[in-house]
């Protein structure tokens, strides 16, 4: 189904109601969805600078925080200028998805969890985990139960996809589930796990989830490129709040765009090439930081390259000097190379960005789809579900 983003009127700016996510209020109603390797301290940082929302953490896998994992424990520590904290689980098993979320409770590691039920790497779904596992809805409802009630007076959401394919969704029994387990508030990326990232978001299936969810908010998710998408998606599928991915890899100041779309104070954003090449120093400058270590930092930099400097007049040689820096001296000498006065390219910036793919079978365990019951055999397959994958 085609997206509804490409809406022939102008949506409808200005202020909206706060979004209430427990005891949580977000003046903005926009969530910055997990990415891996995106979402550190360092990224969730930046687009704090430019505008407002709640920003969630890489997604965390639960036994490798009750086990105390050490990469684990550096990727759910905040920065202390980060407000509301806000930390995404993965797990399979309410027992273990329970315990790490007592905690982050106990230790005070974050102000908001939320689930993931939306990732389609095949790694994880063909253990029966990710956007496979609300097929067994008393597994999921076990989880989402357990987890709420660790949670106590700490907001949990829950994340999740329309479903496994079109012939098995599974997001209104799930979202029902959710609300009725004690999920603070569900988000649907608008996509099945065959879809992957491919094709456009069914926004009408937002639209469907919120007639079917009335007692906590509903957020969307999908193809929300800029602050009209965001508006548009509101004004049509009537979804309380926003969750922004892809839509801001390279472009950390469309939080800032999203603020000022709902009424809230945000700086003007003159996207000339000089103010990107700054985002792209700071962001580089925070990864410096956040790894402790220049060299680790500015390889991670490298692979945003191509999101910052998309439609811009930057040539090859540049691009590929940038992709291959090793220090923020690198960084300053290629930048100070730059046009800066160059002008914002209009829609050559625009438009997707990273991963898309095409549609796929998803990988599930043998028999997954026969009943919805959870048996024996994927048990045994959940047992091993608990992969550092993330998505959604």
């Amino acid at each position: 189904m085609a997206s509804m983003s490409t809406a022939t009127t102008a949506p409808v700016r200005g202020a909206v109601a706060p979004l209430r996510i427990g005891a949580m209020r977000l003046d903005v109603p926009v969530v910055l969805a997990p990415m891996a390797g995106i979402t550190n301290t360092a990224f969730r940082r930046l687009c704090r600078e430019y505008g407002a929302g709640l920003y969630v953490s890489e997604m965390i896998t639960s036994r490798a925080l009750v086990e105390r994992n050490e990469t684990t424990m550096r990727l759910v520590r905040h920065h202390e200028s980060e407000t509301p904290r806000s930390i995404q689980l993965y797990g399979v098993d309410p027992t273990t998805v329970a315990e790490a979320v007592r905690i982050i409770v106990a230790e005070d590691l974050a102000d908001h969890v939320d689930l993931n039920f939306g990732c389609p790497v095949p790694k994880v779904t063909r253990k029966g985990g990710g956007a496979a596992l609300p097929w067994k809805l008393g597994l999921f409802r076990s989880i989402v139960e357990d987890a709420a009630r660790a949670a106590g007076d700490l907001p949990l959401t829950v994340k999740m996809r329309k479903g496994i394919d079109e012939d098995h969704l599974t997001y209104v029994d799930a979202g029902r589930i959710a609300q009725d387990a004690g999920a603070a508030a569900v988000a649907l990326h608008a996509r099945t796990a065959a879809e992957f990232y491919s094709g456009a978001a069914d926004w009408e299936a937002i639209a469907r989830l919120k007639e079917a969810v009335t007692e906590v908010p509903v957020l969307g998710n999908g193809d929300i490129w800029s602050a009209d998408d965001a508006v548009t998606m509101m004004r049509r599928t009537g979804c309380d709040g926003v969750v922004v991915g892809r839509g801001c890899l390279g472009r950390p100041w469309l939080f800032g765009d999203l603020a000022a779309a709902f009424g809230q104070d945000a700086p003007a954003v003159d996207a000339t090439l000089g103010f990107v090449a700054a985002a792209f120093r700071r962001h580089a400058e925070l990864l410096v930081e956040f790894f402790e270590d220049e060299q680790r930092g500015c390889r991670d930099i490298r692979k945003h390259v191509a999101w910052y400097f998309k439609g811009y007049p930057v040539g090859g040689d540049t691009r590929a000097a940038l992709a291959t820096v090793s220090s923020l001296a690198q960084i300053d000498e290629l930048l100070a190379t730059l046009d800066h006065d160059e002008p914002y390219p209009g829609a050559a910036a625009e438009g997707q960005r990273g991963r898309a793919g095409s549609p796929k079978r998803p990988a599930l365990p043998d028999g997954w789809l026969a009943d919805r019951g959870l048996d024996q055999a994927a048990s045994r397959d959940l047992a091993t579900a608990e992969l550092s994958h993330s998505g959604g």
